[in-house]
């Protein structure tokens, strides 16, 4: 959890000046800044399996190590980015990091935690990653508006670095079993929850992409205190409900979760007031703090313990592919139609997401009842 507080230090560092550093300095615009935001999903999405397997192979904390100090080296390697091609390298080389890093670290708390009790570990999991979020960009708008971007990206890469290497204090808990089989580089548990996940990362990925530039464009100072009020909001469910993924259900929970994302960003793109961004992210919020620990625990639920490493790096793969392309997509609308669009856009692709785990449950609970009226049948013959 130290590691993951200091990870997301410097990812929260980065997101509200990485979009004002494309349209400043570098003169970018909503295109730009998606691409850039996006870019290191490139390089996640096609490593987290191949991460996936070798935390099966040769142990979690190597991926730790490896991905916290690369993704700090990346970031010092931003103050030496003054056109954007090279800026769009090292955010690859991020996305690298950010491969090895996450499923790591996930993999760690997936071995600790007992069944039943999946929901509620990564909950308290999370609270680092989310109190990282919430510490990054105060001191990341607070370090530019007093210093100059080098500072910003001196210090989220010492976080970055120090991350890193916290990995080595570590222990390692890969199950003794874990890669004596040949496995798949894409687990099919993952696919299906991966893919909903998808659809609530599109609109993280709107939200981190173009809220603090929404934010300016409506008369304030910065995102500083929308992207603070979106972590408190998610520590405290996280930390106090810790259990609703475990007492819903992951498919009740992930629901309940599509459904305030939908409603959160359509209240950021259709009341473009201060207070507007603020309920919005509110609710917004209550939804990304259910999402992940409820369809993570889905995907985990699906496959042996063996096999758990895979299963993260294919679920996690799916968070990359559609921060990625959510970007860069929300960029083109963006640029079309205004900011308020691309909020009403990611509303959209969250309730698609709900349908499709509304059908996957009705589809599932039809064949159990199948299953069991045959069965029933059976014994009656």
């Amino acid at each position: 959890m130290l590691s993951m507080l200091a990870y997301f230090t410097a990812v929260g560092a980065i997101i509200p000046t990485l979009p004002r550093y494309v349209e400043g300095p570098l003169g970018g615009g909503g295109l730009e800044v998606g691409a850039v935001i996006g870019a290191f999903a490139l390089t996640a999405v096609l490593l987290r399996p191949l991460s996936g397997r070798l935390s099966d192979k040769r142990g979690r904390r190597l991926l730790i190590i490896f991905g916290g100090i690369s993704v700090g080296l990346s970031i010092f390697a931003y103050s030496f980015s003054e056109s954007l091609p090279l800026l769009i390298f090292w955010r690859l080389v991020t996305g690298v990091g950010e491969a090895f890093f996450y499923v790591g670290a996930a993999s760690v708390i997936n071995d600790l935690a007992p069944d039943e009790r999946r929901g509620e570990a990564l909950s308290y999991f999370s609270l680092a990653l989310f109190g990282g979020l919430a510490i990054g960009p105060v001191t990341g708008e607070t370090i530019l508006e007093a210093s100059s971007y080098n500072w910003v990206w001196l210090f989220a890469g010492a976080a970055g670095l120090f991350s890193g290497f916290v990995g080595f204090l570590v222990p390692e808990t890969r199950p003794p079993d874990a890669g004596d089989s040949p496995g798949k580089l894409v687990h099919g548990a993952a696919i299906l929850p991966g893919t909903v996940l998808a659809t609530n990362i599109w609109a993280l990925a709107t939200f981190s992409s173009f809220m603090v530039l929404h934010a300016l464009d409506i008369g304030m100072s910065g995102g500083r205190y929308a992207f603070a009020l979106n972590s408190a909001v998610i520590i405290g469910i996280r930390l106090f409900g810790a259990r609703l993924p475990d007492k819903l259900g992951a498919k009740k929970a992930g629901s309940s979760a599509l459904v305030s994302v939908m409603v959160g960003m359509l209240v950021m793109g259709l009341w473009a007031e201060p207070a507007g961004l603020y309920v919005g992210t509110f609710i917004y919020s209550i939804g990304h703090a259910l999402a992940f620990p409820a369809l993570m625990t889905f995907a985990i639920s699906r496959a042996p313990a063996s096999e758990r490493g895979a299963v993260i790096g294919t679920f996690t793969a799916f968070f990359d592919l559609s921060f990625g392309v959510g970007a860069v997509s929300a960029g083109a609308i963006a640029d079309a139609i205004g900011y308020r669009g691309a909020f009403v856009a990611a509303s959209g692709v969250a309730l698609a997401g709900l349908v499709l785990l509304l059908g996957a449950a009705r589809n599932h609970t039809r064949r159990t009842t199948m299953s069991e009226r045959a069965l029933a049948e059976a014994a009656t013959r």
